[in-house]
């Protein structure tokens, strides 16, 4: 590479941000010249995760101590409602990539109603890109912030976006039944997250209200041109990382297939399965590919379509990076090709 990106990670004790450093670590056009975690400032990476301790990296700091005058691109990994306020502080020369919600949302009035509270910097919400790759290409190459994307949300749009832009479903009756590993709750302490509580079992959580359904009402409805409303219903799954959505749809599964052939033939990370078969979380864990199954239903015009994805990669800090290189000037696939873990 013809120059070293210097990088900073804002909210590196959380898993979105031991992953960020994870990928940055062997990316060749990109160096971590700063890591803030608040609550850990003091400490070594290697201390807050052990098994980056092979790393030389900059010891975690605040964020009102760090120097940005030599960063050239901000990962800020921190709490939904806490991402906008630290942004608007922040240089305006420095590009943005936020992995919170904070941004997600076009319209201010419909994150009020989502998140409960007004948005506390709209000049920045106005300016956000959404950065769900793969369909915002172009604006993410000429943005200065981009707004990752929910990791369910990720997962849910792959599988409907090609299929809505093509017009091969009917946009009636579309039910997305997902399942997600617990690490998609991040690294802060959770009585729902213990061990005890998630082990042995499985279970639905917020049903029919989870915040991603507004990234679905806004992307979706984009998509198709007209109001589109689906219902959505997410699962705990008792396992550390992955997203595997099932979506049931209204079509012709070859018809269905074809346009997955069509919207990802030239995309580097996304995988059409040949018809029939279905995905499964432990073939992309630890990576930024996504797999997409369709499955003929056995009553006519029904049709099963799969996506996975692992949910801090793809669905959070890869995606993250890829968004990153293209801001930066950098192929798109820089520091992402490395092949699942397995098993």
């Amino acid at each position: 590479m013809d120059r070293v990106f210097r990088i900073a990670i804002l909210g590196a004790s959380g898993y979105t941000g031991a992953e960020l450093v994870r990928l940055i670590a062997t990316h060749p056009g990109m160096e971590i010249a700063a890591l803030t975690a608040d609550r850990k400032a003091g400490q070594t990476m290697g201390e807050v995760f052990p098994h980056l301790r092979h790393l030389d990296l900059p010891r975690l700091g605040t964020i009102a101590e760090t120097d940005f005058s030599g960063v050239d691109l901000a990962f800020c990994a921190l709490p939904h409602a806490t991402s906008q306020e630290v942004i608007a502080a922040l240089p305006r020369t420095l590009k943005i990539v936020d992995l919170s919600a904070d941004f997600r949302l076009r319209d201010p009035a419909v994150y009020a109603r989502w998140y409960g509270h007004e948005h506390l910097a709209l000049d920045l919400q106005a300016e956000a890109v959404y950065g769900l790759t793969e369909f915002y290409r172009d604006d993410i190459r000429k943005a200065r912030l981009v707004a990752g994307t929910g990791c369910n949300a990720a997962t849910g749009m792959y599988g409907l976006l090609p299929l809505l832009k093509a017009g091969v479903i009917e946009t009636d009756d579309i039910i997305i039944d997902l399942a997600t590993g617990v690490s998609g709750a991040g690294r802060s302490p959770k009585e729902g997250s213990l061990h005890s509580e998630v082990s042995e079992g499985y279970h639905a959580y917020s049903a029919g209200k989870h915040r991603h359904l507004a990234e679905f009402d806004q992307e979706f409805s984009r998509a198709a041109g007209a109001p589109v409303e689906v219902t959505f219903v997410p699962h705990l799954l008792p396992q550390n990382r992955g997203i595997l959505a099932t979506i049931y749809v209204k079509g012709d599964a070859a018809r269905i297939h074809a346009a997955f052939a069509d919207a990802y033939a030239d995309e580097p990370f996304i995988i059409v399965l040949p018809l029939g078969e279905a995905p499964a979380t432990r073939h992309v864990r630890g990576s930024n590919f996504v797999h997409v199954g369709v499955i003929a239903d056995r009553s006519p015009g029904r049709v099963m379509v799969f996506t996975t994805l692992d949910n801090l990669t793809k669905g959070s800090s890869g995606q993250a990076l890829q968004n990153a290189n293209l801001m930066l000037g950098l192929p798109e696939t820089a520091g992402l090709m490395a092949a699942p873990l397995f098993p």
